[in-house]
């Protein structure tokens, strides 16, 4: 069916029609937009997974690398409030 051109200048057409065209220009676009970052084919899937997973074993990392940062700060605080206490009670030798 051609679509229809009344006074007004607009193009008329039935809306599933329309609709088909929507999704039809939608499946080409996200097919190029796969394209043009090397994720078309077969292995498309596979590879997405794939970044998903490394993309999480990046946030265990990150989150790993802050915990294990911040005990280190803790532990270094406490010792170095130990060693002052033992420092200020005299308890290794008698200094001055």
């Amino acid at each position: 069916m051609a679509p229809q051109r009344p006074e007004d200048g607009f193009v008329r057409m039935p809306e599933h029609e329309f609709e088909a065209i929507l999704a039809r220009a939608a499946e080409v676009g996200a097919k190029r937009a796969l394209a043009d970052v090397g994720l078309e084919g077969d292995e498309a899937a596979l590879d997405i997974r794939d970044l998903r997973s490394l993309v999480d074993c990046i946030r265990i990392v990150r989150r790993t690398g802050i915990q294990t940062a911040v005990r280190m700060i803790t532990t270094g605080v406490m010792l170095a409030l130990l060693a002052g206490i033992a420092i200020k009670l005299k308890i290794f030798g008698g200094g001055p």
